[in-house]
């Protein structure tokens, strides 16, 4: 791959995931959270086993269908919902901020469930990090503030299930495609949910408006972008192909003015900085001593 063609990559990558939660604001108020989430992830599932099971690796995921349902769990079903429920008040920039805090809660969860040892500056990144969470929570929305308090913790626990999805993946599924990871993982996640569908029933029939920010969310957010991960990270490595949720807030918040005529204020743009900052920070790779 040339390096125009990952940098192009690389951008649309952000702005198709950035757009997942402009696409969550508009779907999510019609169709409730539990059926918009459901829809992602069958629509996105009906284009990736297709392409595992071209690839011949279909038995891979019958094999190991209880981890990649426990990553489904951690990693779509929940945090997806947590963050539809949390994109029902908040606006989509303020929403893919708080996503944006999966990396701190890794670099916690390593440090206090894996013992991994950290510098003091990646000490420093997370206090950062922290401070901008608090900034965040402090931000008051001008429009409905009724379950503001809810939504804010909705989507820094999204960002909390990630953080506990990534070791996990690690630990059991470190040798098996990602591509595979990632359809079986989906699957198994529209599997989890069918139980609660007949207890969440939109209660009227959505619009052609919503029904296309479902297509677009589950095409574009889900399945293209995963697709287009896959390949940076064979391209550019794990640690680069990551980065690019350093630019998810700043796509999310753009859609978010443009298209839904959305505020960004200065505490959105001081907390993003902060978390933004003390996750780049945090994730630095620590220099052990050599031994003597």
């Amino acid at each position: 791959m040339k390096r125009w063609q990952a940098v192009a990559e690389f951008v649309l990558l952000a702005a198709v995931w950035g757009g997942s939660f402009l696409f969550m604001r508009v779907a999510a108020p019609e169709f409730g959270p539990v059926w918009l989430i459901e829809l992602r992830l069958v629509l996105a599932s009906a284009v990736l086993v297709p392409l595992v099971m071209r690839q011949g690796k279909w038995q891979v995921g019958l094999t190991l269908w209880r981890p990649l349902l426990v990553v489904g769990v951690l990693n779509s079903a929940l945090p997806f919902v947590l963050l539809a429920y949390a994109t029902l008040t908040l606006p989509a920039g303020l929403t893919s901020i708080l996503n944006a805090t999966a990396p701190l809660f890794g670099t916690a969860i390593a440090l206090i469930w894996l013992r991994e040892r950290y510098s003091v500056a990646q000490f420093a990144g997370l206090a950062t990090g922290f401070v901008g969470v608090v900034v965040l929570l402090g931000w008051q929305p001008t429009l409905d503030t009724s379950g503001y308090g809810l939504a804010m913790v909705a989507g820094l626990s999204a960002a909390c299930c990630y953080a506990i999805a990534a070791p996990y993946v690690r630990h059991h599924l470190a040798e098996v495609p990602s591509l595979v990871i990632a359809a079986g993982s989906l699957a198994g996640a529209s599997l989890v949910l069918l139980p609660l569908l007949p207890f969440t029933t939109p209660e009227a029939m959505p619009s052609a408006q919503s029904v296309a920010a479902v297509v677009a969310l589950a095409l574009l957010s889900t399945a293209l972008a995963y697709l287009l991960y896959f390949r940076l990270i064979a391209h550019l490595g794990s640690t680069r192909a990551l980065t690019v949720g350093y630019l998810i807030p700043l796509f999310a918040m753009v859609w978010g003015v443009l298209w839904l005529g959305e505020t960004v204020t200065a505490s959105m743009g001081l907390g993003c900085g902060l978390v933004l900052l003390g996750t780049a920070i945090a994730n630095r790779p620590v220099k052990l001593p050599s031994k003597i």
